[in-house]
């Protein structure tokens, strides 16, 4: 009989769970997914035709954004061009895209001369166990990188508004590798983290053409947030596992499935990041219950 309890209670659990973690993705497929696939892309840019489209015509992943950047075609395109692990980074979180680079940890801020003369066919390192290639190179108008199989594509094109301003736009097509495990974990980390990374390396570019680069100080505090409120939801998710389930801690739960959610997926301050996790953090340790009993104790003890 007891036994026939423990299990009733884990299978409530568990379907507790998993009810929080379907209201969190489905958050994410109906609002947060389709906003960070076409950040900062106008109407046009996401239904016009680019080059690197046929590469994989129907994908599972689409995703087109861009900036606007106060420079021209021929000033922009070297800091594209350069760009790989171990060559002059991305521009963007640097702490863990260039992480055990030879180069360094940080970007460049600067051309540089040996990384400007690539053909087609040339590899493309993404990390330091990663590799794509060249698929195309039209200078001071696009480039292509796509995998050694050429399905899919990355492509960095760039579009003049007029003389003193430019559109640089970032277009990623690719399908999911269901029936290889190893791939397809690959392909769900990149689902979830492309965004980040993609908007910090446009932003990174933009910064570096119009001579205003982020700190890097304030690159890793927005990481150490992103990991926070990520770790933060799924510690809070499992624990509902192991201890004793009640609908504040569900709440909980699903609170900080929204904090990552918005933390993650809108372009917010971070002081209002910071703001959201203390805020999780309180309920979550329940320090008003703390203060409230430390208040009594220094009150009995006046």
């Amino acid at each position: 009989m007891k036994l026939v309890l423990s299990l009733a209670k884990l299978l409530k659990k568990v379907l507790a769970v998993l009810v929080l973690i379907a209201m969190v993705m489905s958050a994410y497929m109906l609002w947060a997914r389709p906003y960070q696939l076409n950040w900062g892309a106008t109407e046009l840019e996401l239904n016009q035709a680019m080059p690197g489209d046929h590469l994989d015509p129907q994908p599972e992943f689409f995703a087109t954004r861009g900036i606007t950047i106060s420079g021209t075609p021929e000033e922009i395109w070297p800091w594209l061009l350069q760009m790989g692990y171990g060559r002059a980074g991305y521009y963007g979180y640097d702490i863990v895209e260039n992480l055990g680079s030879p180069r360094g940890i940080r970007s460049a801020d600067h051309i540089l001369p040996e990384f400007q003369e690539f053909k087609i066919g040339d590899e493309v390192p993404i990390s330091s166990v990663a590799r794509m290639v060249f698929y195309a190179i039209e200078p001071n108008q696009y480039l292509i990188w796509t995998g050694t199989n050429q399905k899919g594509s990355f492509l960095w094109a760039l579009y003049p508004m007029d003389d003193k301003q430019t559109r640089l736009i970032s277009r990623i097509r690719w399908s999911f590798h269901w029936t290889e495990p190893g791939l397809l974990s690959l392909d769900l980390f990149t689902e979830f983290t492309d965004y980040l990374a993609v908007r910090e390396i446009l932003q990174g570019v933009k910064g570096r053409v119009e001579k205003q680069s982020e700190p890097m100080a304030r690159q890793n505090i927005e990481v150490a947030i992103y990991v926070l409120t990520a770790l933060t939801f799924l510690v809070t998710s499992l624990s509902l596992l192991i201890r004793r389930l009640t609908l504040k801690r569900w709440l909980t739960g699903l609170a900080t499935g929204v904090v990552w959610l918005v933390t993650w997926f809108l372009p917010l301050p971070i002081w209002v990041g910071v703001c959201l996790e203390v805020l999780v953090f309180w309920t979550l340790f329940n320090l008003r219950d703390f203060l409230t009993k430390r208040c009594k104790l220094n009150d009995n003890t006046i």
